[in-house]
């Protein structure tokens, strides 16, 4: 090998060694392979050597690309595992730390206190039944021995309906989810025994009352159901939902159309502070009774054979009672700050499982 070819031997190899990276590599190629490269350049001049030397000086100069391409190759390669390397140590993780935080989904206070409900009611036998929102006025009222005259018709309280046909009473939206044991009723035979869980809705919106809100209604019909088990079986929900043994319940003579005789069920509290199971106050928490005779004839249910009890509550209304909530309006305005301080775990067990 001739001087000068030794010479862009031994320069292209220290600049390899000098490049750092694959950008400064790139470099090197090019001034030394390229099109206007120092050997590309020299591969151009053969023609201009003598014919005696042409040979020996095309076959040393081959011979010197080839080795010059090995060298830049296996730079290339040391450069990329270097770089690989770097980049691996740089996004090393650390699998014995602990995992950095993640948001998670949490479930609407309304909708964890349906299901305690349907837990604690599942485990006395109940079913759960359900109904559509949009319903007939003889399934919202009539059925129910609420008559034409009754307050709970008027414009100012529910939402009716265009009408579906000429002279047709306008469908309503449900008022109550009372409907839904009628059909219950008119669909399967004695005895029965189901709780209903739904939207409801009414004409109303202030910090106590929601155009749209939630109920539940139980319903059980048998041939010898009384006072007693109606009162069993509310007393023993109530201590259970809220998770004191001896929270004091009382019952109060009222009026509703769709039973006789009705009560208004109460608990104790304290006025003062808030506090439910004592204080030697009362707040009413419920409406219940036994299930009309007309109501049971309406639906095709002999009352002279079978009777039984029916009752229901705000789904709201209990849900602010136990976890302390004033105003009823955030349950729907999708505040983040407010979910993440009233919704629970999706993994939280039920009050039923924690054996309350």
């Amino acid at each position: 090998m001739t001087d000068d070819l030794q010479s862009l031997r031994d320069d292209t190899e220290a600049a390899l060694r000098r490049a750092a990276d694959l950008r400064a590599w790139d470099a090197v190629r090019v001034s030394v392979l390229g099109k206007s490269g120092t050997l590309t350049a020299l591969l151009k001049q053969l023609g201009g050597v003598p014919a005696e030397q042409r040979r020996d000086r095309g076959a040393a100069l081959n011979r010197l690309k080839d080795d010059l391409a090995t060298l830049i190759e296996a730079r290339r390669g040391e450069l990329e595992a270097a770089e690989l390397d770097a980049r691996l140590a740089a996004e090393r993780v650390d699998v014995t730390a602990p995992p950095r935080p993640r948001e998670t989904g949490s479930i609407h206070p309304i909708s964890r206190t349906m299901e305690e409900m349907a837990a604690i009611f599942g485990a006395m036998g109940f079913t759960i039944a359900e109904g559509p929102d949009v319903e007939s006025d003889w399934h919202n009222f009539g059925a129910l021995n609420i008559p034409a005259h009754h307050p709970a018709r008027a414009d100012h309280d529910t939402f009716y309906l265009p009408p579906t046909a000429p002279g047709a009473p306008p469908p309503v939206l449900r008022t109550h989810t009372s409907p839904v044991q009628v059909r219950t009723m008119l669909r399967e035979k004695p005895p029965l025994r189901v709780v209903v869980m739904g939207r409801t809705y009414r004409a109303d919106h202030d910090a106590t009352h929601s155009p749209m809100f939630h109920q539940l209604e139980g319903l059980a019909i048998d041939r010898d159901l009384t006072l007693g088990h109606l009162k069993g079986c509310l007393i023993d929900f109530l201590r259970s939902f809220f998770g004191i043994a001896d929270l004091p319940v009382r019952f109060r003579a009222s009026y509703f159309p769709f039973t006789e005789p009705s009560m208004e069920v109460d608990i104790g509290w304290n006025r003062r502070t808030g506090e439910l199971g004592g204080g030697g106050d009362w707040l009413e928490i419920l409406g219940s009774g036994m299930v009309h005779p007309k109501v049971l004839a309406n639906c095709g249910i002999d009352p002279t054979v079978w009777q039984g009890f029916a009752f229901g509550m705000g789904v709201e209304r209990v849900t602010m009672l136990k976890h302390g909530i004033p105003d009823l309006r955030p349950f729907y305005e999708g505040d983040i700050r407010w979910l993440r301080h009233y919704a629970a775990s999706p993994f939280a067990p039920t009050m039923l499982h924690e054996g309350v």
